[in-house]
C-alpha cells in the first residue's frame, strides 16, 4: 500500500490542507480562511483524521516569525506574529498531539522553495530563493542544497531598502519597520499608498515601476550576497504579468553589468521566474517536508 503524506500550508489569510505523494497524485485538499488558532487547527486536524490510518507523516508550512528549531521548547511555534489571537501557538504541536504523527515544521516560504526545488521551477538547482509577495513578503533560501536556518530563519521581508522620501513619501506599513521591504511592497502596501487593490491597477499606472523598483532592490541585494542560481517569485502581488519585464529590467540597471554571469546578463527570463507549482508551491512544499522527515 502507497504510504500517503499530509501538508498544511498554514497561511496567516488561509489555510490549505492536502494528502497526497506529490504535484501528480493530490489524492484530497481543502481550503479555508484563518481564524482563530482553535478554530483553525481544529479545521485542518478534521480533515486530516479521515486519512490518518495512511499516513506516513505530515508537514506544516506557516507563515511567521516561527521557531523552526527542533532542540528548542518552543519548536513549531508562531511567535512574535502581528496577526492577531496567533502569537506563540502551538502549531506542530497541536497536529502532533491530534493524530500522534510525526510533523516536520517550517516557514510557509521554505516549504515552498523545498516544493519548487523538489518538482518545480528550481528543479535541478541547490542555490537558490522563493520570494512570495502578497500579504506579506517572505522568503525561502537554499543553499548548498540546504534549507538556510540559522539564528531563526531568512528574513528577507524585513531587510531596509533605499527610501527616497520625494520620490515616495509613503511611509510604509510595517507595524516593527514602518519601511521595511514589506512595508512598501507588499499587498497591503500597494492598497495603501494608491488607495485601492493592486490587482484594480492598470498596466499603466506609476505603481508598478515604483513597485518593480523596490522589487529589484531587494533582489540585487540577495544576488549580490547569496549568489543564487534562480529567484523565484510568487504571492498575489506577481500574479500582474506586465511586472516581471519591468523587474527583469530594473535588476539589470541596478547591476550595471557588475555581475557578468549569462543568467542576468541575457537569460534573465528564466533567471526571475514565476513559481512553476503556483498556488501549490506552499502545500507541496510541506508534504516534501514530510517525506523528508520520514527518510523518503
Amino acid at each position: 500500500m502507497t504510504r500517503l503524506y499530509g501538508g498544511v500550508e498554514a497561511g496567516g489569510t488561509k489555510f490549505v490542507c492536502a494528502v497526497g505523494t506529490g504535484p501528480n497524485d493530490i489524492r484530497a485538499e481543502t481550503r479555508f480562511p484563518t481564524t482563530t488558532p482553535d478554530e483553525t487547527l481544529g479545521r485542518a486536524i478534521d480533515f486530516f483524521r479521515d486519512y490518518q490510518a495512511d499516513l506516513a507523516g505530515l508537514g506544516v508550512a506557516s507563515f511567521g516569525p516561527v521557531d523552526p528549531n527542533p532542540a528548542s521548547p518552543t519548536f513549531g511555534y508562531v511567535t512574535t506574529t502581528p496577526k492577531r489571537g496567533w502569537p506563540n501557538t502551538d502549531v506542530a504541536g497541536a497536529f502532533r498531539r491530534a493524530l500522534g504523527l510525526p510533523v516536520a515544521f517550517d516557514t510557509d516560504v521554505n516549504a515552498a522553495a523545498v516544493g519548487e526545488g523538489r518538482w518545480g521551477a528550481a528543479q535541478g538547482l541547490d542555490t537558490f530563493i522563493y520570494l512570495t509577495v502578497g500579504t506579506g513578503v517572505g522568503g525561502g533560501v537554499v543553499a548548498g542544497g540546504r534549507l538556510v536556518h540559522g539564528l531563526i530563519h531568512p528574513e528577507v521581508g524585513h531587510i531596509r531598502l533605499p527610501h527616497d522620501w520625494q520620490a515616495d513619501p509613503f511611509p510604509g506599513i510595517c507595524p516593527y519597520h514602518g519601511d521595511c521591504f514589506e512595508g512598501l511592497a507588499s499587498g497591503p502596501a500597494l492598497e495603501a499608498r494608491w488607495k485601492q487593490r493592486g490587482d484594480t491597477l492598470p498596466a499603466d499606472h506609476p505603481a508598478w515601476p515604483l513597485q518593480a523598483h523596490y522589487l529589484a532592490l531587494a533582489l540585487v541585494c540577495f544576488i549580490c550576497t547569496l549568489s543564487p542560481q534562480r529567484l523565484i517569485l510568487g504571492g498575489g502581488v506577481m500574479n500582474q504579468p506586465h511586472l516581471f519585464p519591468l523587474l527583469r529590467a530594473e535588476v539589470q540597471r541596478l547591476l550595471n553589468g557588475y555581475v557578468q554571469a549569462p543568467a542576468v546578463l541575457d537569460q534573465i527570463d528564466q533567471y526571475i521566474v514565476p513559481p512553476a507549482l503556483a498556488g501549490y508551491a506552499g502545500v507541496l512544499g510541506s508534504m516534501a517536508l514530510a517525506m523528508d522527515a520520514a527518510g523518503k
